[in-house]
């Protein structure tokens, strides 16, 4: 009964009531601190500078969220996979929290009408439902503790949202594939990531160039040196990664390889 007067009460008084109607009509129940909340939905973009010089935004909220969300996911996958191993837990798990895969959520539940940024139809701004998700999680775990947040991620979002057999069927981690087939193969491989020409002040933007025994098969750029190297080991096959296409390309690098040997000799 209380809780029922107390979402009515929020809900429709005060000076925060449509911040306590968006976290219960997305999230399903009302918050103790709503400040915490109203800070998630601030993007850096968007962010503003108090007279002490300290700037406003969810950045903080998104690190914390991001790191809830990526142990909350492992409880989920540990329990849902008790017959799998690791590298398959884990790859799942890449999937999962991938800044796709939270953009999606974020859309898919109506955090996006939310979002407080100033978009300059910029390329660097394409994730930031997903960074307003994390921070929301953040924000979710500082107000109501771990085991509320492990449960509402669990139960209201993965439950309902997530599509665990598509995401199954999807290949996204390309540089892992890679690695493991030069390995499997006794190629050497490594990733040559730099900062590019083209990044701004909030989005650094970085290039990767992927080199299998020495030879640069592939290229890359990303908003993180994670993300430009996974485009450098998907360009390597320009199609979905498998055994097959990966094969193909790097036989080409082994008779090139035996053709230099003989120049040699």
């Amino acid at each position: 009964m209380r809780n029922f007067v107390l979402r009515a009460v929020r809900r429709n008084y005060g000076p925060d009531k449509e911040y306590y109607r968006i976290i219960d009509d997305l999230f399903g129940f009302i918050p103790h601190n709503i400040e915490l909340y109203k800070l998630a939905l601030i993007h850096k973009s968007a962010s503003f500078v108090l007279e002490d010089g300290q700037t406003i935004n969810n950045e903080r909220l998104e690190f914390l969220g991001d790191a809830v969300i990526e142990a909350v996911t492992s409880d989920y996958l540990y329990i849902e996979f008790p017959d799998r191993q690791e590298g398959f837990l884990t790859q799942l798990r890449s999937k999962i929290v991938s800044r796709q895969s939270l953009n999606t959520i974020a859309r898919t539940i109506g955090l996006d009408r939310h979002v407080i940024a100033n978009s300059n139809g910029s390329g660097n701004q394409k994730h930031i439902f997903g960074d307003a998700f994390e921070a929301m999680i953040g924000a979710i775990y500082l107000d109501m503790g771990y085991d509320f947040v492990n449960r509402l991620l669990i139960n209201r979002i993965y439950y309902r949202y997530l599509d665990i057999d598509s995401l199954l069927d999807e290949e996204t981690d390309f540089k892992s594939r890679l690695i493991e087939w030069c390995q499997k193969n006794h190629h050497s491989i490594a990733f040559e990531t730099v900062h590019g020409s083209g990044y701004s002040s909030n989005h650094p933007v970085f290039d990767s160039t992927v080199l299998i025994d020495g030879i640069c098969v592939g290229h890359g750029q990303g908003e993180s040196k994670k993300e430009a190297e996974q485009h450098a080991a998907s360009s390597v096959s320009n199609v979905t990664m498998n055994d097959e296409t990966v094969g193909e390309i790097l036989d080409k690098v082994d008779r090139l390889l035996q053709s230099n040997r003989g120049n040699v000799s």
